[in-house]
Formats: C-alpha cells, structure tokens, sequence
C-alpha cells in the first residue's frame, strides 16, 4: 500500500499490511493500536513520517527486504526526569536512509516532542544535569556496555556515537525533582527482523527490545537460538533518586531480575537490594520495601534496555543472543501487561491483571496451583543503613536438583554483606527444586563487619499452613518455623557458606523446635560465649551447662529478668554441652545441646 501527497490515516483500529510505503509529504497517524505489515516498511521521502501515539506499535513479519527510507518513524517512550537517576534505554529506530536493512542508533535521534506530531531536536550539554523544557541531554551520562563483569568497562558513546542496533545504553533524566516522568521522542528508521548481538561465558551485555513494539520476555529467552546463549536471567537496573548525587559510590541501586517459565505462566522476580527502614528506624510492612519494589513482567515495552549474562562464548569467540520479529507483539504498558523501569509510572494506569498471569495487590505474580513458591527477606545492617536482600524459592515437579532455565534467577551482583544460593559456582537469588520434606537447601552468607541479621518469611503460596519452613543454623543448632517467628541474630565477619540452611522437617532429627514464646539458645565460637535469647520476659531462676557426662560444669543464677543473657564459654575445652534453663519458678525447663569449638 503507498499512501500519496497530503494523505492522512487515523487508525481506529488494528490494521494489516504486505507493505508499506509512505512517500512525499505525507504521513500515517496510529493511536492506540497497532500496524502490521508483513514484510517492509518504506518511509521514502525525507517529508514522510510515521507517527505512533497513545502506546500504538508497530509489528512487522518474515519479510526479508529490511526497511528503508529517509522519513521518519515518530514513537514516544518516558524516562525518570529525576537528574540523579539512570534508565537503561535501547532504541526503537536507526539512523533513517535510503538503504535497507537496520542502521546503528545514536542518542540524538531523541527529539523534544514540542507538540502532537511536531518536535525539535533534543540539545546536549557538558554538565552534569540536564532539564526537562526545552528537553536538553547531559552527555557524560550516555554509555554502553559489553562483554565484561568491570564497571571500568563501560563504553562512552556520546550524544553522536555508533550504537549497534539492539544494544542498550545508559542516560540519566533531565529534571531536579525526584519523581515524575519525561516524554522521548524517537524518530528514525524503525528496526525490523532479527538483530544479533556478541555474549560471553560469565559477562554481561547491555541489550534491550531494539523495535517500534513490546516483545514478550518468554518468546525472547525460550528461543531456541538463545538458551544455549544466555543464563534466561534478565536485569533490570533501578536507582534510588532521593540520594542527591552523581558520585558513583554514592549512589543506592541494583538490579531488579526476572525470568519466566516456557509456557509463561510463571514469573520468578527479585527486586533490587534496598533500604527497608526509614530515617527513624522504622521498618516498613512487608512484603514491599520502599525501594526496591518494581517487577518487571512478561512483556518489555519500547525502549527499555535490561543486562544478560552469557553462558557460552568468550570475549574474543563471543556467542550470539538473539532478537525476532517472531518475539513481537502488542502489549500496552497501560494495561498492566509491560513496565518500563523509570522512577515514576504516574502517567500510567498499574494493572494487576495480565495476560495468563494473575498478580497479586503488592505488583507480585501468583504461581499456578501446580506450583509452590515462598520468599526469604535476609535484614543486613551495615553503618547504621539497612536493607534487605530478597531471595525466591520455586518448586514443581519439573525442577531439578540442577540449574532450572527460566525458573531460576542468576544473580550479576553481591555486596559485601548479602545473600544467595550457589550452584556450580553460579550465585542465585532464584532456586527451583523438586519439592520434598526432606529437602535442605543451603543458603550462603556473607559478612563484612559483625551486625545483626535477621531472616523473614513472606509471599507464600499453595503449601498447606501446617508445613513448616524452617531456618537451620548449624552452629547453633537451631531450628526455627520462620512461618511462626522471624529468626534473629549477632553474627561475626566471614563467608558463612555451610551454616545455614532452609529445611521442611525436623522430625528425623529429634530436634524439638522453638515457638516465638520460648527461650533460643546458641553458642558463638567467635566471641566464645553462649547466649540465651528471652524475646517474652520469662522469669529465668538459673542456667546450667553440663559436658557429655552429666557433669554440671557451670550454673549460674538470676534474680532480674532479661531480653538476653550471655555466658562466657572462653575457658570450656572443645566438645559437645547441654545447656539447661530454668525459668517460671521451676516450672519450665528448657534444654539444647551447644557445640564448642574454638
């Protein structure tokens, strides 16, 4: 189809093409809706123009010719305005000429939208901030980045740099407030048919969905040209942008991850290491922290770019991710289908309803009933700061003991003091297993300096609310129901990799477990005491240490009640102890056999 000089076409409704081909001055307009053309698309003249407004896409076909033209393709997306805060972008169009076939991108084919169909070319500037209106770029904040695991490795490219098509790049938003939303126009030649990109073994690539439409995540990481490629892992980068700074070791982000099942009926989401206490020291209500709380879902909107990590390939012999028209489609943002990562979605309308996947009111997704799944929250305090590293567990008959491709998070990041599990030397914030009672599933930790630490339990679904889930700690040879009582302690520096663990049963132990209305009691080889955790205030009248053979080697007795008491073991040989409290004027006794060993 060829529409001639002065022609107009308001689509109402979806519409489908062979071809193409816009020429001279005129101009197709789609709102809301989608247009499909099954091979090219030709934007011939530099007059011609394709405009897509109110979330319409465009979808393209098999077609092998590629598109061409030095018209335009006009298409909006919004970004943070918050100046502080980075978005991950990949752009939707390429430099616009005669030839066919896709062309790299440069920054600033972005246009300030000044009106309907008409804008005005973004400016760039040298600062460190740029603003909003007339919509001006700070340059230094524009990068790339491929095949590495170095921050140093990030690849300047300016406002006129080359940017293959389908690699993503970096800006920051152009405003001084911290939330809110800045419109982009994109204009250039749209992208169209498969676009390749280099991944490596173990490092990660910046990419993103490089078309005028959504494309669904599922479609993107099940291809079968991409699983041998990738880890099926998606990172989406998030930032706090209420820290007023543009030093680097100032700034408060992390990647939220996501992967999703085959069949796309289940997401397996992460957020991001954040803050989960304010100011004052109070936490926030579970299951959302204020930070760290967006998720991305099944299909990913115009314009966002997100990391990979390569599982095959190296640097100088890279493997290939791969991008379709076949993984296209048209999903809204508005419908609660897709989510673009910027700080503020107010001009959006959040859905918790989306297709073949419902989520529930906290923006997190609900598993089939064939599935089980809880989450564990970990508390670090590190210099007064806290936050929280979330971790998710999966189970269904189809996982393995093994790494489960689309049910499993590998994780890009870990922080001096944080939480994962570890499989083959991978480190995970997602695990699927095969689910059974006498599964034990070790979860690692990591300590820089000694802090509490606390494990917190939520978002759990299609167990039966008598099964148990419990924390074991190996030293102190506790176990803790963390559906009845969070678990809570002082822990020493160190690299804490066989200590704890997530268990379902203590039965075939003959450990008796602890309610939050009784005493816990551990020993610290570290700091070569033994504490006696009291969280209810009993009256406790004495606690006695006995060696293996019935020996009393110490007992001391009480007469104020405490939240805690602490006994110094520093003069006790290497061996195993039992630990006797007595509290409630002899009516309660309590024993728990302790481990010594300096």
């Amino acid at each position: 189809m060829k529409l001639s000089l002065f022609s107009f076409l308001l689509l109402l409704c979806s519409i489908s093409f062979a071809q193409l081909s816009v020429q001279n001055d005129a101009y197709v307009f789609v709102k809301k809706q989608y247009v499909y053309v099954t091979d090219d698309v030709n934007i011939d003249d530099v007059d011609s123009k394709i405009y897509l407004r109110d979330e319409a896409q465009l979808l393209q076909g098999n077609g092998t010719t590629g598109n061409s033209g030095q018209g335009e393709l006009s298409v909006y997306q919004t970004g943070t305005v918050n100046q502080w805060s980075y978005n991950y972008w990949c752009s939707p169009v390429g430099n616009n000429s005669p030839a066919f076939g896709n062309e790299d991108a440069r920054v600033n084919l972005i246009d300030d939208a000044t009106g309907l169909t008409s804008s005005t070319d973004a400016l760039f500037v040298s600062g460190y901030n740029g603003s909003a209106s007339p919509l001006s770029i700070a340059k230094r904040w524009l990068w790339t980045y491929q095949m590495s695991t170095q921050y140093i490795d990030w690849v300047y490219v300016g406002a006129t740099g080359a940017i293959k098509p389908g690699l993503g790049f970096t800006m920051k938003g152009n405003g001084t407030g911290q939330t809110g939303s800045q419109l982009y126009d994109f204009r250039g030649k749209p992208n169209n048919g498969t676009i390749t990109n280099d991944v490596a073994n173990g490092v990660n690539t910046l990419i993103g969905n490089p078309y005028p439409s959504a494309i669904d995540a599922a479609a993107f990481i099940h291809d079968d040209d991409n699983q041998a490629s990738i880890t099926g892992t998606l990172l989406f980068w998030e930032q706090d942008g209420t820290i007023p700074s543009h030093v680097l070791v100032e700034y408060r982000g992390g990647y939220s991850s996501f992967t999703i099942s085959e069949d796309g009926s289940t997401v397996t989401t992460a957020p991001a290491q954040f803050m989960t206490y304010d100011e004052e020291d109070n936490s926030f209500p579970l299951p959302v922290p204020s930070y760290g709380s967006k998720v991305a879902k099944r299909y990913i909107p115009i314009g966002q770019g997100f990391m990979i990590e390569g599982r095959a390939g190296t640097p100088s012999a890279p493997a290939t991710v791969y991008t379709k028209n076949e993984h296209r489609v048209f999903a809204k943002e508005s419908d609660g289908n897709s989510y673009f990562f910027r700080s503020s979605n107010t001009n959006l309308t959040e859905s918790n309803t989306s297709v073949g996947i419902q989520y529930q009111d906290n923006g997190l997704s609900i598993v089939p009933e064939d599935y089980k799944r809880f989450r564990i929250n970990v508390d670090f305090t590190v210099n007064n700061a806290h936050y929280t590293r979330q971790l998710v567990l999966n189970f269904h008959e189809s996982a393995t003991t093994g790494f489960d491709y689309g049910l499993e998070l590998i994780s890009s990041e870990s922080l001096a003091s944080d939480a994962y599990f570890s499989l083959d030397e991978n480190v995970f914030s997602g695990q699927a297993f095969p689910f059974e009672e006498t599964l034990t599933i070790p979860l690692v930790i990591d300590i820089e300096h000694q802090q509490p630490l606390r494990f917190r339990i939520f978002d759990i679904q299609n167990f039966n609310e008598s099964q148990g889930i419990f924390i074991h700690d190996s030293i102190t040879d506790t176990y803790t129901n963390l559906r009845q009582t969070d678990y809570e302690l002082h822990i020493n520096p160190g690299h804490y990799s066989d200590r704890f663990s997530i268990v379902f049963t203590t039965e075939t132990l003959g450990i008796e477990t602890y309610k939050d209305t009784e005493l816990t009691i551990f020993q610290d080889n570290a700091l070569h005491q033994l504490s006696v955790l009291n969280p209810q205030n009993l009256d406790i009248e004495t606690i006695t240490i006995y060696d293996v053979t019935g020996k009393r080697i110490n007992q001391l007795h009480f007469k104020e009640t405490q939240e805690q008491y602490h006994v110094s073991t520093v003069h006790l040989i290497d061996g195993v102890y039992v630990v006797n409290v007595i509290s409630d004027s002899g009516k309660t006794t309590t024993s728990q056999k302790i481990i010594v060993k300096k």
